[in-house]
């Protein structure tokens, strides 16, 4: 552990992550090379839980009619699908996990339970936290907010499609500025888009770090662990 800055980390991964090139459903080559990463930790003895977004497959309410609780409970039935492939993909290379719910489906994951969750953990388990918060109007990053603040996670990993927060949109502006550091007040002043307002809030009022790097570069995750110079850190200083 002595070469890891972090021993306890919540892995935030959007549903378009697994879905690599397609932009739609999951690629299993991108599932597994991101679980060879995540296996990486685990090796150097880093407890890791993992919250997965489900974007690829339900984002938002579809037609103008849609009830916004309905769409919001098939958006987490969605992370659900998606931490079954993450596990899936971790089990095949011999990374043990658990699958915990915020909405009991018992045949095929357990429910949350905080306690439990932090005694896989210190097994080194892989835990996947799916089904959001369990509650509607709240997004997946809340949900990593709230799991990093119950199992005492050092610092969330904010895996993204960029390379960290920028004052713009780096694709479609060329003089976007990348912020090096950046404290959650700033995030929230300043409006920028690294994690929706309810969870950079509930990470300022609990101290809690934000790591924010791009995915597509492999090994992003283990340098992040390592506390190497990547991406931007969103802290309370």
């Amino acid at each position: 552990m002595e070469s890891c800055k972090y021993n306890r980390v919540i892995l935030k991964l959007s549903g378009e992550a697994l879905a690599g090139e397609n932009g739609f459903g999951i690629d299993f080559n991108v599932a597994k090379r991101i679980a060879q990463e995540v296996k990486q930790l685990v090796d150097l003895g880093v407890e890791v839980g993992a919250v997965v977004g489900g974007g690829n497959i339900w984002r938002g309410r579809s037609g103008e009619g849609m009830d916004r609780t309905t769409a919001d409970y098939m958006g987490m039935l969605a992370t659900c699908i998606n931490a079954l492939a993450l596990q899936d993909s971790l089990e095949s290379l011999g990374v043990k996990t658990r699958v915990q719910t915020a909405i009991e489906m018992k045949e095929i994951a357990e429910p949350f339970i905080r306690r439990r969750a932090m005694r896989h953990l210190e097994k080194g388990r892989v835990v996947i936290f799916a089904a959001g918060t369990g509650n509607p109007y709240f997004s997946t990053d809340t949900t990593a907010a709230l799991r990093a603040a119950e199992i005492e996670a050092d610092v969330i990993l904010l895996a993204k499609k960029v390379d960290g927060v920028y004052d713009k949109d780096p694709h479609k502006f060329d003089d976007a500025k990348k912020f090096d550091t950046l404290t959650h007040l700033e995030v929230l002043e300043k409006g920028l888009q690294v994690m929706d307002s309810t969870a950079t809030s509930l990470c300022m009022d609990n101290n809690i770090p934000i790591l924010v790097f791009g995915l597509d570069e492999p090994g992003n995750i283990l340098r992040a662990i390592k506390g190497e110079k990547i991406g931007t850190l969103v802290s309370s200083k």
